[in-house]
């Protein structure tokens, strides 16, 4: 009888891990290490072009959608710690290329394989447990991408229901925006404050001492809000929790020197 090879996976690292919280990154390597897979991070990825894309840009989309592409032929799944970059290659890359027959191959191939990683863990490779501890009454932030392009709601929150001392309640609001939408934030900051805003009383009334989130673009967004209004209120990537890294400085928080 022959066992299975491991499943060979691509990790899509996302700008705001690389630049802003690389920790997350570590988190979904050893998360899907610990799973089995065997992790590879392809040199040759770039940002997802969603930027570009939701600015209109789509020559420069598709240029930046054909450096992923080759960048993660070969692997069995593409997975990465962010709904909304993982929602751009599984459903606007295909569509970036609907007259380019050969082209659009490609990045349905792509789309076929891509996953956000707690998705992944779940309902692909039916984790359900995890061998980790936080002491700390958390609340959980749905991303609109996350939640909506990507189904991302129970998984989260069946991981950390195993992570030993952490009490997970629910705010109101959970799956409402938290203003930032990419450049959404930029545009119309003004609105994206009030919705930050309400975000963060839905926390504060919640009684959580810790926010969770599965995309870096809100956490980094609440992060900020909550720290200008100086609440004692720390948010931190749920991969990070679930791989043990929760005693870790919290998003905004200064890295230890």
């Amino acid at each position: 009888m022959h066992q299975k090879a491991p499943l060979r996976v691509g990790l899509f690292v996302t700008c705001l891990a690389d630049l802003m919280r690389p920790s997350v990154a570590f988190a979904a390597v050893k998360l899907l290490e610990d799973a089995g897979c065997t992790v590879a991070v392809p040199p040759g990825q770039t940002c997802c072009g969603q930027p570009a894309l939701n600015s209109g840009d789509s020559p420069d989309t598709r240029r930046i959608a054909r450096q992923v592409i080759e960048a993660f032929e070969g692997f069995d799944a593409v997975v990465g710690p962010s709904g909304s970059c993982m929602g751009t290659l599984r459903h606007d890359y295909p569509a970036l290329f609907a007259d380019d027959p050969a082209w659009r191959s490609r990045a349905e191939d792509l789309s076929k394989r891509s996953h956000e990683l707690l998705s992944f863990l779940v309902d692909v490779l039916q984790v359900d447990t995890v061998a980790a501890s936080l002491d700390a009454r958390a609340t959980y932030h749905d991303s609109c991408a996350g939640l909506r392009e990507m189904g991302v709601k129970g998984q989260p929150r069946k991981l950390l229901g195993s992570v030993r001392g952490l009490d997970l309640v629910e705010m109101q609001g959970t799956e409402e925006c938290c203003g930032f939408g990419g450049t959404f934030c930029v545009k119309y900051p003004d609105i994206s404050t009030k919705m930050v805003d309400d975000k963060i009383a839905h926390i504060v009334a919640s009684g959580a001492t810790t926010v969770l989130g599965g995309d870096l673009g809100c956490l980094l967004n609440i992060a900020g809000r909550i720290q200008r209004r100086g609440l004692p209120i720390r948010v931190m990537h749920t991969a990070e929790v679930l791989a043990g890294m929760g005693a870790a400085p919290a998003i905004g928080e200064a890295e230890p020197r």
